[in-house]
């Protein structure tokens, strides 16, 4: 990255954390949670007691770093994580963080992830680099430079930039360099907010109602239309990116919002995408709702990677409790949610709750049958499988329905 890039995030660490607030919650999402980690890695089938070693490529102020320290802690002592940044500030950031939390298992290295094999060699069972890689002049080497350094069973979960949910950032990012030419960058940012506030109606920017990073912070006023070297991708140039490695896509996340069927309910349209690849049905849905401002995928060094629905595996959901959502469904039998403020809904088969209230992350898929025929002897292997897999369908579409085995 380039000395703009570097002192950019010396003087606005990313994002803008309080390292006090770690004694109020912990920082989650996607990628790197675990259960997503072994569910789309490992086909469900890790033990993260064992020893496992993550590298967090663009730690930044540490939210990837410390919730997976943090998690590995919780497994058992089998976990470290290396946290790698350019910005000695961030890190300190994260470091603060780390040590609220007391810590122990975060290594925190200061340098560019291009040097990665010479400051931080490896190897990794796990690469987390997200909001990095669009911002480097070469990202395919970037992503090289991580591969180098993954295991060989090993995977990544990475995020870059969307084009079409960043509808407008572009032609702003344009008018502010015009603007600030010359300037220190705190001029800048106000010379941004007084921009932004003189937007006409008309203006690309201001109509984009998914963007409001900005809004937070100076830090993140300046990482979307301040910083000096920034690209999107669409899906096809996201797999372009991809298919610079060796690596294979396991999954996007959420892999809903990658589904056409998601957004139309016309038949006759959704009839002419059936026999589309997932990557082709992918950039239809893309396309098709607009909003998708990040693309988060996980990369497998390997086909088949990602768990499937069997017998043993065990279903659990995240961040939600089984019993509580069937309460939710009440008789309706739809699943309404939203992705980036557009509404979602998702139908479901009668005995949905039913399925929902045993999964609690201990029971089979087997055990839940069984539990379900004990009551109704008449309910048939072939008929729960079709249920089970349209609940699955649903709630693993919005990332919420994740698999693994027993260890």
């Amino acid at each position: 990255m380039s000395d703009t890039v570097r002192a950019q995030y010396e003087a606005y660490p990313y994002p803008s954390r309080d390292p006090a607030e770690e004694k109020r919650r912990l920082v989650t999402g996607s990628p790197s949670r675990l259960d997503e980690v072994n569910h789309y890695l490992f086909q469900g089938r890790r033990d993260f007691a064992r020893p496992f070693r993550a590298l967090v490529a663009g730690g930044g102020t540490g939210d990837a770093a410390i919730m997976l320290a943090q998690q590995l802690a919780d497994a058992g002592d089998g976990g470290r994580v290396t946290y790698l940044d350019l910005s000695r500030q961030a890190r300190s950031i994260a470091a603060a963080r780390a040590e609220a939390r007391g810590l122990t298992n975060i290594d925190f290295l200061t340098g560019s992830l291009l040097e990665t094999a010479q400051i931080a060699p490896g190897p990794y069972d796990y690469i987390d680099c997200c909001g990095v890689l669009h911002h480097l002049s070469e990202p395919e080497a970037g992503l090289r430079a991580l591969e180098s350094v993954l295991a060989a069973e090993g995977g990544m979960g990475i995020m870059v930039y969307g084009t079409y949910g960043r509808a407008g950032v572009y032609p702003l990012q344009a008018m502010l360099r015009q603007l600030g030419e010359g300037l220190p960058l705190p001029e800048r940012i106000g010379q941004a907010r007084r921009l932004l506030a003189a937007l006409p109606r008309s203006n690309a920017f201001a109509r984009n109602p998914f963007l409001g990073d900005h809004e937070r912070g100076d830090a993140e006023l300046v990482d979307l239309l301040l910083h000096s070297q920034d690209r999107s991708y669409s899906v096809p140039e996201l797999l372009e990116l991809i298919a610079a490695s060796d690596l294979e896509l396991a999954s996007f996340i959420e892999p809903a919002r990658y589904d056409p069927a998601t957004y139309l309910r016309d038949r006759q349209l959704l009839a002419r995408l059936e026999d589309l690849s997932r990557e082709d049905r992918a950039a239809f849905a893309e396309r098709l709702a607009g909003n998708i401002k990040a693309h988060v995928v996980y990369l497998s060094r390997r086909q088949g990677s990602v768990a499937e629905p069997e017998d043993a595996a065990i279903p659990l959901l995240v961040e939600m409790e089984g019993a509580r959502l069937a309460e939710a469904l009440g008789r309706e039998l739809v699943f309404k949610g939203s992705f980036d403020k557009l509404p979602v809904a998702f139908p479901l088969p009668p005995r949905a709750p039913a399925i929902l209230r045993l999964i609690g992350g201990q029971r089979s898929i087997a055990e839940i049958r069984s539990a379900l025929q004990a009551q109704d002897s008449r309910y048939s292997d072939a008929a729960f499988a079709k249920d089970f897999a349209a609940v699955y369908r649903v709630f693993n579409g919005v990332n919420r329905l994740l698999l693994r085995l027993p260890v």
